[in-house]
């Protein structure tokens, strides 16, 4: 028997209010100061939305996203607005030649104005074979029949609540039920046609419990799960697998994966939201997700797969040092008349029968392309207690920010963004060269590893009849990154170029400028003769052996941790 709202439901709903449940803005600022880019402009979000079942290749099945900005963000959803849905990055982990992944998700949707509104679309564009996550539910508070949104549900998972009134929304009269009866419906619906249910329940928002020191977990996640269990369907805890992770990660980091508010995620939190999302499909038993679990990829973390990592002597796994990098610690390394990185003689100075050596450097990167192409996550993957990691970035950090490339980043160490347009026509949020470092210091030590920072290498250019000196600049951002998180600090770019003043620079230059000039290049030409390669930046094997005995006499000065794994 159907009954209106109860009293203990109605106090409930008003609790929820009261806790500030719905961070999720309103296009008038909500009361969490926030207002979203969605409703602004409502026609065009729906239109960059793609046409439901549009992406089906063939008689391929469609894996349908439904959810609101927390899976698909801002009015076009491309980061504009420095915040990102994690359905923009759920592709990556099936295999685009069996399925699809059609994000249908829309900002401002509640379970209840998903399924009025938008759900009959891709109800009718299901097919037979076909797979819906349903993970909805951030705006499911506020009036029943207000004329902005009317998208509040009755809490809970009773079916036989109602509650029936006029939508001033729709001006017309409405009945409104509980989030267990608007799932309900959901899966009847889905299965009606064939396709296959699956239940996620909430993202975690930016709210922090002082007291457990954990992430406020949300209500929904029993009343999805125990929606899932009646009814049979599979189910996975987004809520507490990304919940467990905010959890292990430092305040500072845990907060960056959100922007601009305290619900919705940067591209960080988009993507480890994607990965927990993908990594609850994969792992689960329930053997109705099979079918589409043998259409999954990449859901294992990337990690080097190191040979030699095994004491001789122990049979026990020994500390590995990883350095990253660019071209001036990683180039071809191949031919001996070519460019070398340092760290590829770097067995020139540590014992390998102690510790093993990984270089995971790439030409051509900065902070900013070392992070966003993924390969400091493969670092980040591999790292285990004990291990080491070098940070030695700034060849490539201050180029253009939008080009081709992509890769420069905001000239400072203090911690400061900007969403930028891009050449190509994209958006990211670009981060200062400090915080690059700081995050990768971050993330090593969460690990347990200890992180070293490196300055860059020195040039081969000779102001003044000595070396260049980038203290103003890079070397003042370092030692401003040192003095804020007390990483150990490597200074080689000082080192080496001392070692090449010693051995080239003049003290003082012909005051004929001709001369001054010729005596530069010829300073230049020795130096390159045998320490440099092809231009100014990148060094010969024997420049390269030179750094890297710079580093071990700087891991010696500092008395640091690696220094034992060096030769004697």
């Amino acid at each position: 028997m159907k009954k209106t709202l109860t009293l203990a439901a109605a106090l409930l709903c008003m609790n929820m209010q009261a806790q500030n449940f719905d961070n999720l803005p309103d296009p008038i600022e909500d009361v969490n100061k926030v207002v979203d880019n969605t409703p602004d402009s409502i026609a065009k979000a729906l239109m960059s939305r793609p046409k439901p079942g549009s992406t089906r290749k063939g008689q391929n099945p469609v894996l349908f996203l439904i959810g609101n900005s927390t899976m698909r963000n801002g009015t076009r959803g491309d980061g504009s607005n420095g915040q990102w849905g994690w359905g923009y990055y759920e592709n990556k982990y099936f295999d685009e030649s069996q399925i699809t992944v059609e994000n249908q998700a829309l900002g401002g949707m509640s379970t209840r104005t998903f399924y009025t509104d938008l759900w009959p679309a891709v109800r009718d564009a299901l097919k037979q074979g076909d797979w819906v996550v349903v993970s909805i539910g951030h705006n499911d508070n506020g009036e029943f029949f207000d004329q902005k949104r009317a998208r509040a549900v009755i809490p809970g998972v009773d079916p036989d609540t109602m509650y029936v009134g006029f939508n001033q929304r729709l001006q017309r009269q409405d009945t409104v039920y509980s989030y267990g009866t608007y799932l309900r419906k959901y899966i009847s619906e889905i299965r009606q046609k064939g396709a296959n249910p699956i239940l996620m329940s909430l993202t975690p928002r930016d709210a922090y419990d002082e007291k457990t020191h954990k992430i406020v977990r949300k209500p929904q996640t029993e009343w999805a799960a125990y929606v899932a269990a009646v009814e049979g369907v599979p189910f996975v805890d987004l809520n507490e697998r990304s919940g467990q992770k905010l959890d292990s990660y430092s305040h500072w980091k845990e907060q960056y994966h959100f922007f601009g508010d305290k619900i919705h995620t940067s591209k960080f939190g988009a993507e480890m939201n994607a990965r927990s999302a993908a990594e609850g499909l994969w792992e689960s038993r329930n053997p109705l997700l099979k079918p589409l679990q043998a259409m999954m990829r990449n859901v294992e973390p990337e990690v080097f797969p190191l040979t030699s990592h095994l004491s001789p002597l122990t049979s026990e796994r020994k500390p590995v040092v990883f350095f990253t990098g660019d071209s001036t610690v990683k180039n071809s390394d191949s031919d001996e008349d070519g460019m070398w990185g340092w760290a590829s003689q770097a067995f020139t100075v540590f014992d390998e029968s102690k510790i093993t050596l990984c270089n995971a450097a790439r030409a051509g990167r900065s902070t900013r392309t070392f992070i966003k192409e993924g390969l400091w996550d493969k670092v980040y993957n591999s790292l285990q207690p004990g291990d080491f990691v070098t940070i030695e970035f700034g060849h490539n950090d201050i180029c253009p920010i939008t080009d081709q490339k992509a890769r420069g980043v905001i000239a400072e160490s203090k911690d400061t963004c900007h969403v930028y347009k891009l050449d190509n026509g994209t958006f990211e949020v670009v981060y200062s060269f400090g915080w690059y470092l700081k995050k990768m210091i971050d993330d090593v030590r969460e690990k347990g590893a200890t992180p070293i920072l490196v300055s860059l290498t020195p040039r081969n250019e000779w102001p003044g009849g000595k070396v260049e000196r980038r203290d103003g600049s890079y070397g003042k951002w370092y030692r401003e990154v040192v003095a804020e998180t007390g990483v150990e600090f490597i200074d080689l770019h000082n080192l080496s170029a001392d070692f090449l003043d010693k051995k080239y620079a003049v003290k003082q230059l012909p005051q004929d400028k001709e001369k001054a000039k010729a005596k530069i290049a010829e300073l230049k030409e020795k130096a390159g003769a045998v320490y440099f390669k092809k231009d100014h930046t990148h060094t010969s094997m024997k420049g390269a052996q030179m750094n890297a005995q710079s580093f071990a006499r700087g891991l010696r000065q500092n008395n640091s941790p690696l220094a034992k794994y060096l030769k004697k």
